[in-house]
């Protein structure tokens, strides 16, 4: 068998080649001449795939590493007879730990607690469901909209509860963030799910995070929004990428290249959902697994303050998110198009390695152990625990 795959997609040699011959490709750069000897594709969401892409090449197999299938033309691949998956739910916790690192940002910089904030999560779906619990836990109330699932009787029991229309959703949250997949058509369709008439209803000086896909929000309303200060925006995904709006980048509170996802954790664990797929397909699997490095092994240091400020310092220690919005700023002056393009793709293909909580152990301040050993357990930090002395209180906000 002869796959060609993203070169992108890490470790994908290894984890393919038990079952052909791997042949890598740049995924933008992808055409129909490079699978005339190919059995199996596999991608990433930046190359779309359907009938101009494969018909008259003998592919029966596509798998995309990434949670998202909007870049699939799925009737035409199911027409065609050719067997399709996806890697979902591989990267739910890097989002996740995105939009809290995000949501922690905001919260210090305007000095708000977690119990005076309502967090509205549009989609609750794998990453949105993880992220609603989270929330509740560290104090936040939450309000959830996701009509498919309620329609289908499959909304999370723990959500039904705080279940509301997306009107109501829009009205009552401070922070928003959006969890839904891309769709055109159907039932629901989530192409500009959030447009002018959505934003008008956001609180003043709300926040409207999404880091689904980038046509879920109309970001030509979003510019206005923004240039207004009706709405303050914190952006991973945009219309028209590589190329986004630099106007509602700029104006953005964070804005990162289309990485929320982008942990190696996430990313290796796609690759070994595709592998066993291949597995499935081919009918003669090969188990792959990946021992990744350890990460840093010094204890993230956190302050004797409040538990949003301690949130705030362990994911600048873990994922210093302000580091992708500048490196992200840093194109802006760019003019042509194609610069600013191969700016933001730059950003992705050679973002820095990034570890999930879970690889970190924490250092408390003794005198506050409770309180951080229940952080830690919240956020997933589960590397160990260490004790530190305890040193002054933080003496900024207490948000």
């Amino acid at each position: 068998m002869h796959i060609v795959a993203d070169e992108e997609i890490p470790c994908a040699r290894e984890a393919f080649s038990p079952y052909g011959e791997v042949t890598l490709r740049p995924g933008r750069l992808l055409r129909r001449e490079d699978l005339t000897r190919a059995d199996a594709l596999v991608v990433r969401s930046v190359t779309p795939v359907g009938a101009e892409l494969l018909t008259g090449t003998p592919v029966r197999f596509v798998g995309t590493a990434t949670i998202g299938t909007d870049h699939l033309d799925l009737p035409w691949l199911e027409g065609a007879g050719i067997e399709w998956t996806s890697a979902k739910g591989c990267n739910a916790r890097s989002v996740v730990e995105w939009v809290l690192a995000a949501l922690a940002e905001w919260c210090v910089s305007e000095n708000v607690t977690w119990d005076r904030l309502t967090l509205g999560v549009v989609g609750c779906g794998t990453i949105g469901s993880k992220l609603a619990r989270v929330a509740k836990r560290l104090g936040l109330r939450v309000l959830v909209n996701d009509p498919p699932l309620q329609a289908r009787g499959a909304l999370p029991p723990q959500h039904e509860a705080n279940a509301v229309p997306l009107e109501v959703l829009l009205e009552e949250s401070d922070f928003v963030s959006l969890h839904v997949p891309l769709d055109r058509n159907g039932q629901w369709p989530t192409w500009h799910l959030v447009g002018a008439d959505e934003l008008h209803l956001m609180r003043p000086s709300a926040v409207l995070a999404n880091s689904s896909r980038g046509p879920v929000l109309d970001n030509e309303a979003a510019v206005q929004f923004a240039k207004a200060g009706l709405v303050t925006f914190v952006l991973d995904v945009f219309e028209n990428e590589p190329t986004p709006n630099r106007d509602l980048v700029k104006r953005c509170f964070l804005a990162t290249p289309h990485v929320a996802g982008y942990s190696l954790d996430g990313k290796v664990n796609g690759t070994r959902l595709i592998a066993e797929a291949l597995g499935r397909f081919t009918g003669e699997p090969a188990p792959w697994t990946v021992k990744l490095p350890p990460a840093d092994a010094a204890p993230v240091q956190l302050p004797d303050a409040s538990p949003v400020r301690q949130v705030h310092a362990a994911f600048r220690a873990v994922y210093p998110i302000r580091g992708d919005d500048e490196r992200l700023r840093e194109g802006l002056p760019l003019e042509d198009d194609a610069d600013w393009a191969a700016h933001f793709d730059g950003l992705r293909k050679n973002y820095p390695v990034r570890r999930e909580a879970p690889n970190y152990a924490l250092a408390a301040p003794s005198g506050n152990e409770q309180v951080d050993r229940w952080l830690l357990e919240v956020l997933g930090f589960g590397a160990g625990w260490h004790e530190a002395p305890v040193g002054p209180r933080d003496s900024g906000p207490t948000g």
